[in-house]
């Protein structure tokens, strides 16, 4: 039987870019107070209109009402672009996520990967303009994290400069599947599982009435895997983005800035959870391929922006492959108990 979840009402910091130049020094401090305490925040005032952000939400339902063949017709790739659908698979809970995603990038990584604009006509345009949109945004708050750090206000920016064509930076749609509220759900379900994200900083659009976000804060270093321990829930609020260090700051700021936990867990309380679709929409930040990464006390050794992502993967599969182990382990166990107590 699985634990049960503990909850706790933290605060989330909700920061204002409002007259952003003028208040640089001040937005600076905000930010680097929450990425040291909680590595979540709220970003209000940040310049992208609730209309925009709805159309883009808009833009997700058209995709995913389309048919899984059409779909499929632009899989998920090892470029990390692309559709899946009930594919990722997280540590935390060896279950596949409830959930359909689509992925895009910037330049060539995207060759092959759009649906053509007869499948899907203004799509593409919407989607780039989008990614435009919340990349200024990241900019901003970038800024403000470099120069919180000591480094030069570009620094974080150039390391993650759209134009170049090797930039790892993903804007990823989210579909979760509606849940039936009379049938019960398995304990080891969860829309997505715990998991931290791999890049600099991520920028997730939510809508309201559509729960189920919930984060839980306390690595220390960020190569650190857990399965968590006290939960926070995270409400929509319209306009408001809300944005989680990723592993690749936490290592960047030699673990100063904390790379989160964080979950969408899955709707059991018919009065109060939301079982229908859900939708939202994640801006992940992730570096150009060739740029150099240490922090200024140089706690890690330097790497590049290829080779950090390629260490997190393996991370990754290496904390999936040791949860598989840990979970024949005890099921075997289990299995001996049940055995001996049935020859006693």
């Amino acid at each position: 039987m699985a634990p049960e979840t503990k909850y706790t009402n933290r605060p989330i910091p909700r920061i204002s870019l409002h007259d952003f130049e003028a208040r640089k020094d001040v937005i600076t401090a905000s930010l680097v107070s929450a990425a040291e305490e909680h590595g979540f925040f709220a970003v209000v005032d940040h310049g992208i209109p609730w209309s925009a952000i709805n159309a883009q939400f808009l833009q997700a339902e058209r995709f995913f009402a389309l048919s899984d063949e059409v779909k499929a017709t632009v899989p998920f790739a090892a470029r990390n672009v692309g559709w899946e659908k009930q594919a990722q698979v997280r540590p935390s809970t060896g279950q596949p996520d409830q959930k359909e995603s689509y992925q895009m990038q910037y330049g060539p990584s995207m060759d092959g990967a759009w649906l053509s604009e007869d499948a899907i006509p203004g799509f593409r345009g919407a989607s780039q303009a989008f990614m435009r949109q919340a990349q200024g945004v990241s900019e901003k708050l970038m800024t403000c994290l470099a120069r919180g750090l000591g480094f030069d206000d570009d620094h974080f920016v150039r390391a993650h400069d759209v134009a170049d064509p090797d930039i790892q930076t993903v804007l990823r749609l989210l579909h979760y599947l509606p849940l039936d509220p009379e049938t019960p759900v398995p304990e080891t379900y969860y829309r997505a599982g715990a998991h931290t994200d791999f890049g600099l900083l991520t920028l997730l659009f939510q809508r309201p009435g559509e729960s189920g976000l919930e984060i839980c804060p306390g690595r220390e270093v960020f190569t650190e895997f857990g399965r968590g321990d006290t939960w926070t829930k995270v409400e929509p609020v319209e306009g408001e983005i809300i944005c989680n260090i990723g592993d690749l700051l936490m290592s960047w700021s030699d673990d100063r800035f904390k790379s989160t936990f964080h979950r969408v867990r899955t709707p059991r309380d018919p009065l109060n959870d939301h079982f229908g679709s859900r939708y939202s929409i994640a801006y992940f930040n992730q570096p150009i391929k060739n740029c150099r990464i240490q922090g200024p006390l140089k706690k890690y050794p330097a790497v590049t922006g290829a080779e950090f992502m390629e260490a997190a993967y393996a991370r990754f599969h290496t904390a999936f492959q040791s949860g598989k182990a840990a979970d024949r382990a005890l099921m075997n166990a289990q299995h001996a108990s049940q055995a001996a107590s049935a020859s006693a």
